[in-house]
């Protein structure tokens, strides 16, 4: 008994100091909750080139767009609402290189007739059509930029261009290097080297002098080079700065890899779908492939699916080109279609896949090696059959995974088709969550550790030189 009591005793002896205890966690937590409501961190964890972005749903209305970055309402639909260096997701410094190496290489003379930069933007160089479109991603992002501070400019405010480069997420280098190879990699006597390749000897010389490229070792440099043959001779030395491509199927790894860089979306070259009223039934081929069937390295895969497919029923599978009646032909066969085909060529990505999308024919991917553009945000799996080239090699496999997916199932994937080809649209001026803005939001989403790998590189700067290095 006398146990028992003073068991209970020392329990209530302890009951004070319990109270004191959670009355004061109690006042800690509130006064921590005030804190944070009274400061500024809120803020800088909702920053545009912070903010960890959302995937998008397919309960998105078309009025939103789930991982906007901070925009208004007012810019997200594309009203007139003035963009600023405060409310743009993200500030790009762009240089001011010469003509030559961009809208001279279309042809336009402004450096020797007015001493202008760049055009007049109400009289844009037009840009050559065919199979040079696809890789035309250069010349949208430096319309957009250029364009970006217009007073009257309507639509969304993603990428802003400053003149000030210490202001600057991010350096824009505008060479059209697709369009410099696609027309300037011969070499014409007497001359013993090409323009294509004197221009990255030229812009290799013009970076490595730029106090920009020294103070961040060229890691905040952006250089768009979605042809695979693009900058052949310049990419080693300019490997630290961020590359905008089409895959990675002709880079090292240590040149390019998907954590630095970005992967853009091809731009189709067969006409978009308008006014799609298609249902399973009407679509009367089944499977669709039009192109190069016999083809180097990963593009052995197409000759030997034209073997074990030719002779199915309601496929389509024929070679064919760009030239003549190519493209309309390519178009009317992938509107008439269930499921195109997207094999590995030379490398792993091709326009084909973005011809499909812009076709509302559900893609079927088979490409082992194959980066998607902006795929951190937007799952394939929704609109797009995936097969591993093994398992489509297989006799008999690809057309029983291609049956097996019946009306009910192609129509949702159809729709959703629908929904996202937006997003890989380029246009000028461009609007609101087209390939443009969309590129330039995954730049953003980079910036951090872009951030991160300058900070850390100039931990020694001292020690190096022996005194503070001045940074602006």
């Amino acid at each position: 008994m006398a146990d028992r009591n003073s068991h209970s005793n020392g329990f209530e002896s302890r009951r004070p100091l319990f109270c004191f205890f959670t009355i004061v966690t109690s006042f800690f937590v509130f006064s921590w909750f005030f804190f944070l409501r009274s400061t500024s961190l809120p803020h800088l964890l909702n920053h545009p080139s912070l903010l960890n972005q959302k995937p998008i749903s397919n309960n998105v209305k078309e009025t939103e767009f789930p991982y906007h970055s901070g925009e208004n309402e007012a810019q997200q639909q594309g009203t007139s609402e003035k963009c600023t260096t405060n409310n743009a997701i993200i500030r790009v410094f762009m240089y001011d290189l010469p003509p030559e190496f961009h809208f001279g290489l279309l042809d336009w003379k402004g450096e020797e007739e007015s001493g202008k930069i760049w055009p007049d933007l109400s009289k844009i160089p037009e840009y050559p059509g065919g199979l040079n479109l696809q890789h035309s991603i250069e010349f949208w992002l430096t319309l957009d930029l250029l364009a970006s501070r217009f007073p009257g400019r309507k639509g969304p405010c993603v990428a802003i261009r400053v003149d000030n480069s210490s202001q600057a997420d991010i350096i824009f280098v505008p060479f059209f290097s697709s369009l410099s190879y696609n027309r300037h990699s011969k070499v014409k006597p007497p001359e013993k080297l090409s323009r294509n390749k004197i221009l990255q000897e030229n812009l290799i010389q013009f970076l490595s002098k730029k106090d920009e490229w020294k103070r961040s070792g060229g890691r905040d440099h952006v250089i768009v080079a979605h042809h695979p043959n693009s900058m052949l001779d310049a990419r080693i030395s300019l490997r630290p700065a961020m590359f905008i491509l089409a895959d990675f199927g002709r880079y090292l790894q240590q040149v390019a890899n998907v954590e630095k860089d970005v992967i853009a979306p091809y731009k189709h070259v067969i006409k978009s779908f308008v006014n799609d009223t298609s249902t399973f039934a009407s679509r009367p081929i089944l499977l669709y492939f039009q192109g190069a069937i016999y083809r180097k390295d990963g593009g052995f895969i197409r000759q030997e699916l034209f073997y074990l497919l030719k002779d199915e029923k309601d496929v389509h599978f024929a070679f064919g080109s760009a030239k003549g009646s190519g493209i309309n032909q390519a178009s009317q066969g992938m509107h008439s279609s269930k499921f195109c085909l997207n094999i590995a060529g030379d490398t792993p990505s091709s326009n084909r896949l973005f011809d499909a999308i812009a076709s509302h024919c559900i893609p079927v991917i088979i490409s082992d090696e194959i980066e998607l553009p902006y795929e951190d945000v937007i799952d394939y799996s929704e609109f797009c059959v995936f097969l591993r080239a093994s398992d489509a090699l297989k006799e008999g496999f690809l057309m029983r995974v291609i049956r097996s997916i019946g009306e009910r199932e192609w129509t949702r994937m159809w729709r959703r088709l629908i929904e996202i080809e937006k997003h890989f649209e380029y246009q000028y001026p461009s609007q609101p969550d087209d390939a443009v803005q969309m590129i330039w939001k995954v730049v953003a989403r980079k910036v951090p550790s872009i951030r991160l790998k300058v900070h850390k590189g100039r931990r020694y700067s001292r020690s190096r030189t022996g005194k503070w290095i001045s940074r602006i």
